[in-house]
């Protein structure tokens, strides 16, 4: 992923009025050759809202891993807190691997945000000896 032509790429789909899905169109690319399968159905069967999925997912021996490409949204929405309450409640996944910008800006001319930032601050809670959670482990990337 660290190769110029992906940064490029990676670089000008984060650009204002852009979405996640290009992103992820980098992503995928990469992510399927490791095993990810896109948007997998049937994780969250036992729950009410069965129609929950990752963006990626990985089995990996009894467990797995939940990838989720964000961008816009990321803190604006709450998605880093729905990524890892989706990975906390899979009884498919143990492990988050999330990416996020490390510098965003929604409108041209408009101010910039750093959501890789947020979401370290936000999320590293649910990692001190007192918090629980179903989550093993988190990774996030920052692009």
């Amino acid at each position: 992923m660290k190769q110029k032509e992906n940064i490029e790429r990676i670089t000008t789909a984060n650009q204002p009025g852009s979405s996640s899905s290009l992103v992820q169109q980098v992503l995928l690319e990469h992510a399927t050759v490791l095993g990810f399968h896109d948007e997998a159905k049937g994780l969250f069967k036992n729950y009410e809202n069965k129609g929950l999925r990752p963006d990626y997912f990985l089995k990996v021996g009894s467990t797995g891993i939940i990838l989720e490409v964000e961008r816009g949204k990321t803190n604006q929405n709450n998605m880093d807190f729905l990524d890892f309450w989706k990975c906390h409640i899979c009884v498919h996944a143990h492990y988050l691997f999330l990416m996020v910008p490390e510098k965003l800006q929604q409108r041209t001319n408009g101010p910039f945000s750093k959501p890789y930032d947020t979401t370290l601050s936000h999320l590293s809670a649910f990692f001190e000896p007192r918090n629980y959670t179903n989550v093993r482990g988190l990774v996030l990337f920052g692009y």
